[in-house]
């Protein structure tokens, strides 16, 4: 991938971040025959959706997002609207197994991307749970992933019965919905486990969806993985850009939003000057920061409101480690791109520590990702794996405790857990370990305000949400994207397709041209 060094003067939009949903915007902006320019402070584009050499030469680690799930059901890839698949060389991998959660007695559960076959699995458990899931499904599937769509599309909700069923469903938490639909502890932490995957606190409401919409979304794309890392998808899109006339300037910090007392009319790139935009600044940042960034005119209303009711929510630690081979879970040595542990009642413990300021390694919710099971292209050329752990955890230790002192004997802990359910992590297996506080996330890109990396979370109006519902603002020329706004974090892309239809549409231009409906 090439990015560019010139930085031009002008152009019709200056799109500020170039994480991944920046650049959605962009490409969609650029494919409408606008001229876009992508300015990125980091040396290279992707935000979240980075692959580096996080631990040795040769071993290819997901800084951050792995899964690209949630963007299967996007129309940007669903339909392909903009080629990256058929034309910029995007390839995905949809995983069988979806996910695998090794039992303490050496069992493993196994999601495979089939109902059938998933139900059948839990049935070794409870039958009865397992036609309770595909109940859910066939509820899910019937009707209600569609409403699902529209709101992820940030579309006017339809008046039917179906959306009135989606939405009282979204309004109930996901605890009472796995628990009220399921009676087996493993099938109700199963579930639970998959429902937790957006980084979100089950036992609020507003998180009813998630156990049907990420249950369905494993069934049908399994763990889907981006052949050669996340980067590939920014990758894929800075191609498109440049072959649309677009540009993508990294090591390019914007300091200020430019106004001229009213409306945006650029930016100012820290020791490399300003870049006029003739018709819009899209604006990929953190809510929290940009408010402070207007050069020319006062904050507006709603960006004060945005910045004084966002709050980070559930912040996140990551355990990265090189190994000489890929895991296998279980006493079967199951292979899998992905596993979980945690169990229901271990996931609610985790949450109260959580909130006390303290880390658990008892029996938390942990996401373990070892995807060189199913892409070698990440591994150097006389093998080896790569490895993660993800959980959460709070950014502020109580008693003022400090991360530096204690997240390597965190990791290890972590480690230790997911050792006694695997092969393959022996200490002479472990080739390199590198643990990632909460603040070295935060610190690791910028955007990852306390430590989230799933743009944290609003309370509007009593209710929790996790994104901001405009994409456009009271500052005109200026819009919003990224992580921050609505649908919130995970790779989806939809923040970024749905910004780009706000702006085409207050330029008068027709969305339509360059993508569908939905």
């Amino acid at each position: 991938m090439v990015t560019d060094t010139d930085l031009p003067t002008e152009a019709d939009v200056v799109v500020v971040g170039a994480g991944h949903n920046s650049l959605v915007a962009a490409g969609y902006l650029a494919r409408a025959g606008l001229e876009v320019v992508v300015v990125e402070a980091n040396p290279q584009p992707g935000g979240n959706t980075r692959t580096e050499e996080l631990t040795l030469p040769g071993f290819a680690h997901d800084s951050c997002s792995s899964a690209h799930v949630l963007i299967q059901n996007n129309p940007l890839i669903r339909d392909d609207e903009l080629g990256l698949v058929s034309t910029y060389g995007l390839e995905y991998l949809a995983t069988d197994p979806a996910v695998v959660l090794p039992q303490d007695d050496g069992d493993v559960l196994v999601m495979h991307r089939d109902l059938d076959a998933t139900a059948a699995e839990l049935a070794r458990w409870s039958s009865a749970d397992a036609r309770a899931f595909e109940q859910l499904i066939g509820e899910w599937r019937g009707g209600l992933a569609a409403a699902h769509g529209r709101w992820s599309s940030h579309l006017p909700p339809k008046g039917d019965e179906t959306t009135r069923r989606y939405q009282a469903l979204r309004r109930r938490s996901a605890w009472d919905v796995v628990h009220q639909t399921f009676a087996h502890p493993v099938v109700r932490s199963f579930v639970l486990w998959l429902a937790m995957a957006t980084i979100q606190d089950p036992r609020r409401p507003g998180t009813g969806f998630l156990p049907s919409s990420l249950a369905a979304g494993r069934l049908d794309f399994g763990w889907t993985t981006p052949v050669g890392g996340s980067q590939a998808l920014p990758d894929a899109l800075v191609r498109l850009l440049h072959e649309h006339g677009g540009r993508v300037v990294c090591r390019a910090p914007v300091v200020r939003v430019l106004t001229d007392g009213d409306r945006a009319t650029g930016v100012e790139v820290e020791g490399r000057g300003p870049v006029r935009a003739r018709r819009a600044v899209v604006a990929g940042g953190h809510v929290t920061t940009l408010p402070a960034m207007l050069e020319g005119r006062a904050p507006t209303a709603d960006l004060e409101q945005a910045r004084a009711t966002w709050r980070p929510g559930l912040s996140v630690l990551a355990v990265h480690a090189a190994l000489r081979s890929d895991l296998r879970f279980g006493a079967s040595a199951v292979t899998s791109a992905a596993a979980g542990l945690g169990t229901s009642e271990g996931v609610v413990r985790h949450l109260d520590r959580f909130a006390a300021g303290e880390w658990d390694a008892d029996d938390p919710w942990l996401l373990v990702v070892n995807q060189t099971a199913v892409d070698p292209t990440r591994r150097p050329e006389d093998g080896g794996g790569t490895f993660k752990i993800l959980t959460i955890a709070p950014y502020e230790l109580a008693g003022g405790r400090s991360w530096a002192d204690e997240k390597d004997e965190y990791g290890a802990r972590l480690v230790e857990l997911v050792r006694a359910r695997a092969a393959g992590l022996d200490e002479a297996e472990l080739l390199s370990v590198r643990t990632e506080s909460p603040l070295d996330v935060a610190a690791h890109n910028p955007q990852n305000v306390g430590g989230s990396c799933h743009g944290g979370e609003f309370v509007l109006a009593g209710e929790v949400v996790p994104g901001w519902q405009r994409y456009d603002t009271d500052v005109p020329g200026l819009f919003l994207t990224g992580s921050c706004v609505h649908p919130g974090g995970s790779v989806s892309g939809r923040p970024g397709r749905n910004a780009a239809r706000t702006v085409l549409t207050s330029l008068g231009l027709d969305p339509a041209a360059v993508m569908g409906p939905t």
